[in-house]
């Protein structure tokens, strides 16, 4: 009777699980993009410059890299169920603080708050998942959680834009406190607490990884917000740098923060090095498009939101489908050939010209929208299908960090790119339209040559994932 009660309980716990970490990976990804439609609005309200705003994005960027390295020590520490209540309470917490904030020091202070729970809600969550379902049933599980990934940095600017215009910018912090307290009575009762009994914490692995996390995220987030180049370029090469300086530690160290063996399992090194080049190309699409709509063909950020909206419709279709196509042919053909299509889309968006109408654009989007899920779905259960279980939590953090150091890598990129054509006056022969073209083509290419990396995996990995689904 008892082991029936257990087996119900362990069932219903995995029903609710991965509704829990697409609750918070949801009020992540739509905080992290909804802030961008509304600084204007922000900064009027608070008397402050629109320039000076962007601290507020910033600090948030610099607490996620700061605190999202020792996510994994917390949780062995002090069991999942804690810290990943404790990380939406205070995400929600900060959301209140930003509402109520009446000048800029507020809101950054605020803004730091959330970027504490931010940093530790979905690679807890993550681990609690992984933690909980056999590799079999893995697969499923991310896939369903995984996908408001997808579907926030679409939504976001849109959701954001609307409560801009018909209501006030208070709303776009206010609008996560429901599903704060959503997860919190959710995990209260269904979100495992596991712990380890082995812990030795890395502190000076910790100072030397997050310092190289925290150069590398300021230069990120400074080089599409100033002329002066060398300045960046110096705090990249000290992020490099630090992350040698945390090689040769990690060479030495007896239990380093994250374990160098990590990297000989090939499915995570594949994963890892794949996920960051594929999003080199593709991160910035979600940007340059709405960009290119609202400076090019003087549309409004309402109207670029509609026009990018169907990839999070079609990410839903793309989840439904990746499972029985990885099941069908592999983790490595299906990363390949899936990676060559999303960059041939993207230099798709290259063919409209100025004098085409705008919703040309609808059914590139809408496909890569389908295409995007199964790459994210495929790269995130990749690169964890054979760690070890003393693996588990440091290895999930490396992935969370390098999926966030990724994304600011592939933006920066994607404006770099967009800049040296936009100073090319005779060759896009004084219309930024055709720089927006050149830079697709450009960012489309290195995604096809990304597809090349998933090459080193062997046909059969990914297998221990395949699921009768």
């Amino acid at each position: 009777m008892n082991t029936t009660i257990v087996e119900q309980d362990n069932e219903t716990t995995k029903k609710i699980l991965p509704v829990i970490l697409a609750t918070a990976i949801f009020m992540q990804m739509l905080d992290s993009t909804i802030l961008n439609t509304s600084i204007t609005s922000i900064a009027r309200d608070l008397n402050e410059s629109p320039l000076e705003m962007q601290n507020a994005i910033i600090s948030y960027v610099l607490t996620l890299a700061l605190f999202m390295p020792v996510s994994g020590f917390l949780s062995d520490k002090f069991g999942t169920r804690k810290v990943f209540i404790f990380a939406l309470f205070l995400f929600s917490l900060g959301s209140l603080f930003c509402a109520l904030s009446q000048n800029l020091t507020h809101l950054v202070f605020a803004r730091v708050v959330q970027g504490i729970g931010g940093s530790l809600m979905t690679p807890v969550g993550k681990l609690a998942l992984i933690r909980t379902f056999p590799k079999k049933e893995l697969l499923q599980a991310m896939n369903f959680a995984i996908i408001p990934a997808l579907i926030g940095p679409v939504l976001g600017p849109l959701v954001g834009g609307y409560m801009v215009d018909y209501l006030s910018w208070h709303w776009i912090f206010l609008i996560n406190i429901p599903f704060g307290i959503l997860g919190i009575l959710l995990s209260l009762k269904y979100m495992p607490d596991y712990k380890s009994p082995l812990i030795d914490f890395d502190l000076k692995g910790f100072l030397i990884f997050a310092a190289a996390s925290l150069l590398l995220s300021v230069a990120l987030e400074l080089f599409g917000n100033t002329v002066q180049v060398s300045p960046v370029l110096a705090l990249f090469m000290s992020g490099f740098l630090m992350l040698y300086w945390y090689y040769r530690h990690a060479v030495t160290d007896n239990n380093p923060l994250f374990p160098l063996n990590l990297f000989q399992v090939r499915t995570f090194r594949v994963g890892i090095i794949g996920n960051l080049a594929t999003r080199l190309g593709f991160s910035s699409i979600p940007l340059l498009l709405p960009m290119m709509i609202q400076i090019a063909y003087r549309e409004s950020a309402v109207t670029s939101g509609w026009i990018v909206a169907p990839m999070a419709l079609t990410a839903m279709f793309g989840k439904s489908a990746v499972i029985r196509i990885l099941n069908t042919f592999g983790y490595r053909k299906t990363l390949m050939v899936n990676t060559f299509i999303i960059g041939a889309l993207i230099c798709a968006l290259a063919l409209p010209s100025i004098h085409t109408s705008i919703y040309w654009y609808v059914p590139i989007i809408a496909v890569l929208g389908f295409f995007n899920s199964i790459q994210f779905t495929s790269m995130n259960s990749i690169s964890i299908a054979d760690l070890r279980v003393y693996h588990t939590s440091s290895g999930n953090s490396l992935v969370s960090v390098n999926q966030q150091l990724a994304i600011g890598f592939g933006i920066a990129f994607g404006l770099l790119v967009l800049k040296i054509f936009q100073g090319d006056v005779k060759l896009i022969h004084n219309e930024i339209h055709n720089a927006f073209r050149y830079t697709f083509l450009v960012v489309g290419f290195l995604t096809i040559l990304s597809g090349f990396v998933f090459r080193r995996l062997h046909f059969k990995d990914g297998d221990n994932l395949k699921s009768s689904v």
